[in-house]
C-alpha cells in the first residue's frame, strides 16, 4: 500500500531500509526527507537510512505532488472534506498530515493549497499488545468503558485496533461497532477492513457524531471503539454511554496530570464517565503500556 503511494525514487530508497519498522515518512518542499523508524528520526538516501543529510533525497514539488495525486486518485476535489482538516486518508489505514496555504471563507476553511509538507503515517499491527490491559478492561462479560490517552505517535490506534480483536477472542458473541472516522483502525477501503476485526460492524469516513447516533439505533452495539475525541464528541459519548452502550476511545495526552489539566475534559472526569484510563508513553515501542487508572484515576496496575 505505501510504496503504491510513492515515487519510485522514494520507493527505491524505502526498499533499502527495514518497512516493518517504519512509522513516517515526512516531505517537506526543498528539504532532505526524513524517516521515522521506532521512535528515532533519519534521513533518508538512496541508500537507505542515514543519520547525517548530506546524502538525504531532496523533496521536490514533482515529489509532493505525486503523493496527493495518488491519495486523491487524480482528482483533489474528491478528498477536500478530508483536507479542510489538515489530512488525507489512503488504503490500509495511512494516514497524511497537509501542510500549506489555507484558504478561508469567513471563519470557514475552503482547502489548502500550495502544499509545502506533507507526514505520511504508517500504520501497523503489533499483535497482544493490547493483552495486558484486558482484565482491567473485560471483565467475563462485561467491559468497562475504558479511554486510552498518549502522547502522538506512541500506539493509540495500534492498542484499541488489538484491544478489540483480544475482546472478541473472550467473547466472540460481542457485538462491536468501530467508528472510524478517518480509516485509520481498520484501514478499510472499498468496504475492505486490511486489518480485519471478525464480528465488528464498522462505521469509516463520517463523524463521530452521526456514527454514535445512527450506529446505536441500526446497528445495536454493546460496545463502540473509537478514535481521538475532541470535546465535541462528548455528548455523543455521553448518550451513548446512558443508552447502555460502552466506549472505548482515544485522547491526546502525555500524562494523567495533562489530563486533569486540559480544561475541556473536567466533565467527564468529574461525572466518571470512563471506568478506566490507560496510558500509553513509548514511541518506540507503540502500544506499550506505562499505567492504568480507575475512575478516581487512582493507578490500578500496568
Amino acid at each position: 500500500m505505501l510504496l503504491s503511494l510513492l515515487p519510485d525514487r522514494i520507493v527505491s530508497a524505502v526498499s533499502r531500509i527495514d518497512v516493518s519498522k517504519l512509522q513516517e515518512i515526512r516531505l517537506r518542499l526543498n528539504a532532505p526527507i526524513m524517516i521515522n523508524m521506532m521512535g528515532e528520526y533519519y534521513y533518508l538516501s538512496a541508500y537507505g537510512a542515514e543519520i547525517y543529510s548530506s546524502n538525504a533525497l531532496v523533496c521536490t514539488r514533482p515529489d509532493i505532488d505525486y503523493v496527493i495525486s495518488k491519495a486523491s486518485n487524480n482528482s483533489i476535489h474528491t478528498i477536500n472534506d478530508q483536507l479542510v482538516n489538515g489530512y488525507i486518508t489512503y488504503t490500509g489505514g495511512i494516514r497524511i498530515g497537509v501542510a500549506g496555504e489555507i484558504v478561508s471563507v469567513g471563519d470557514r476553511v475552503k482547502t489548502i493549497k500550495n502544499i509545502q509538507s506533507l507526514m505520511i503515517r504508517v500504520p501497523h499491527e503489533v499483535n497482544n499488545c493490547a493483552l495486558p490491559a484486558l482484565r482491567f478492561v473485560q471483565y467475563g462479560t462485561s467491559i468497562y468503558n475504558t479511554l486510552v490517552l498518549s502522547p502522538a505517535g506512541a500506539g493509540k490506534t495500534t492498542f484499541v485496533r488489538d484491544l478489540a480483536k483480544q475482546i472478541l477472542r473472550i467473547n466472540s458473541k460481542i457485538n462491536i461497532l468501530i467508528v472510524d472516522e478517518r480509516s485509520e483502525i481498520t484501514g478499510i477501503s472499498g468496504g475492505v477492513a486490511l486489518f480485519n476485526n471478525a464480528n465488528c460492524d464498522i462505521l469509516s469516513n463520517c463523524k463521530k457524531g452521526y456514527a454514535f447516533d445512527n450506529g446505536i439505533r441500526s446497528m445495536r452495539p454493546d460496545v463502540i471503539i473509537t478514535d481521538e475525541l475532541s470535546i465535541s464528541d462528548f455528548a455523543s459519548i455521553e448518550n451513548a454511554m446512558t443508552c447502555g452502550v460502552k466506549v472505548i476511545a482515544t485522547i491526546h495526552a502525555n500524562s494523567i496530570f495533562d489530563l486533569k489539566n486540559k480544561p475541556d475534559l473536567c466533565a467527564i472526569i468529574d461525572k466518571k464517565m470512563f471506568d478506566r484510563y490507560i496510558l500509553l508513553g513509548s514511541s518506540n515501542k507503540p502500544g506499550e503500556i506505562v499505567n492504568i487508572y480507575d475512575a478516581n484515576l487512582e493507578s490500578i496496575g500496568q
